[in-house]
């Protein structure tokens, strides 16, 4: 235990400490800060600077840019904010448009459109910062020519319910969209192009994140046939995107960009949050107040329900302190951060989250524990699937609770119903969009 830490009071709720750790680590990756602290070293020389923030985070990183330029005597000469909001915007010349997530829909539409308008009116003299966070890939989403809508939005639906990690979600989907695998930044060459980006994605892959609208694409059309057959979904997706694969894998229609390409010639990429600093600062809060803090090293990976069991038996083997008074206060914290996948049956889904069913899963593991023993899952983002939870925190009573109020944990468990159990064990947290978006945390103590 640190020299200058103070015991946590016995009384204070393990939810109220968990929510504080939480609160930490949203806050160390707020990506305002970020950016602006990546731009004061920028050459500041007078010439025209295009502003195009994309992603969950796109407003904070369009305002943080926006104060920048004004710092410097400058403002933007034009530019486009895409995120899951219609926010007001930090600059007349940065429209807002708000796109769809988690699945493209019209507003995905007017967004790739407004982005192309932006885009075609850049020059070779120009500078452009494109300001990147995780969502963009739905966000921005418009199909490729000989794709329509209705196909990509069938096509984001199937790979959300497949169980796929991340990475291979993007893998597949930037090969039908028309600004993922690197065609954005065909699209502005020969502008020079500055990519800073907020990772979502375990690894911080940036050909991956928001699809990698400036990356070169290292997958071939032979690389994503593959991956969807062994996935079994080279048979579901639409008519249209099956063609579009076997027409590039024979030559007839041009892969996406791949390295060398000269659209790449003077494009610079940094990654500037991830989910790693977010779950150091947690730690080191965690730490502060005397918790003796472990950080996984491992990212979270696989199938919601089975990682929240796992985690959460962690908890109680490493944390339970069997035969102590009762309350106790917490002494030890576990933090694990990344991405957890949900496999959907044929059945319609019900209500939730990766993060809801991570931690519906975990509850009952935890059930009769002590008190003080306690389990956050939550996105960063604030928003867990299409909900309004970021996720919940969980305890010994939770599945009881969920029970006592009429629900059957163990079918909404199974259904992929995780909110109707939580929201009637009052476990859901909620805390609005953040801004910011750097995959999910977990956080146990006891």
């Amino acid at each position: 235990m640190p020299l200058s830490a103070a015991p946590i009071p016995a009384n204070r709720p393990a939810s109220e400490l968990l929510a504080e750790l939480y609160t930490v680590a949203i806050t160390a990756v707020n990506p305002g800060p970020a950016v602006a602290q990546r731009l004061a070293i920028l050459d500041r020389s007078p010439q025209r600077r295009w502003i195009l923030a994309l992603g969950k985070a796109a407003v904070p990183m369009a305002r943080a840019a926006v104060e920048t330029l004004a710092s410097w005597g400058q403002e933007p000469a034009g530019g486009v904010i895409v995120g899951p909001a219609g926010d007001v915007t930090p600059h007349a010349r940065l429209p807002v448009v708000r796109g769809d997530h988690p699945e493209p829909g019209p507003g995905s539409l007017a967004a790739a459109e407004a982005l192309g308008e932006a885009a075609d009116r850049t020059g070779a003299d120009d500078e452009v910062w494109v300001l990147l966070s995780g969502g963009a890939s739905s966000l921005l989403a418009a199909p490729v020519p000989g794709l329509s809508p209705a196909d990509l939005t069938a096509l984001y639906r199937l790979l959300l319910g497949s169980g796929l990690d991340i990475t291979a979600m993007n893998r597949i989907r930037k090969r039908f969209s028309r600004w993922g695998g690197g065609r954005l930044a065909a699209a502005l060459a020969p502008a020079r192009v500055r990519v800073f980006v907020v990772s979502d994605v375990i690894g911080d892959d940036l050909a991956s994140i928001a699809s990698g609208p400036c990356v070169p694409d290292p997958a071939t059309a032979s690389d994503v046939h593959l991956l969807l057959e062994q996935a079994r979904l080279w048979d579901r997706i639409p008519d249209a995107a099956r063609r579009m694969v076997l027409a590039t894998e024979s030559g007839e229609t041009a892969e996406t960009p791949k390295p060398g390409n000269k659209a790449f010639a003077r494009v610079t990429l940094e990654l500037i949050a991830s989910n790693r600093l977010a779950l150091e600062a947690a730690a080191r809060r965690a730490a502060e107040l005397g918790l003796a803090t472990e950080v996984a090293e491992t990212p979270l990976a696989g199938e919601a329900w089975a990682t929240g069991a796992s985690v959460a038996a962690m908890l109680v083997q490493h944390c339970g302190r069997q035969g102590i008074p009762q309350p106790a206060a917490p002494t030890c914290c576990f933090i694990w951060g990344g991405e957890t996948t949900v496999t959907l049956g044929d059945a319609p889904p019900g209500l939730g989250g990766r993060c809801q069913e991570l931690a519906l899963a975990a509850a009952r593991t935890l059930d009769g524990a002590r008190p003080g023993l306690a389990l956050l899952a939550a996105g960063t983002d604030g928003r867990d699937g299409p909900t309004d939870a970021a996720g919940a925190i969980v305890d010994g009573e939770t599945w009881r609770a969920a029970a006592a109020a009429g629900r059957d944990p163990a079918r909404d468990l199974a259904a992929h119903d995780a909110y109707r159990s939580l929201e009637a064990a009052g476990a859901l947290l909620k805390v609005g969009l953040t801004g910011t978006n750097v995959m999910d945390v977990v956080i146990g103590v006891g």
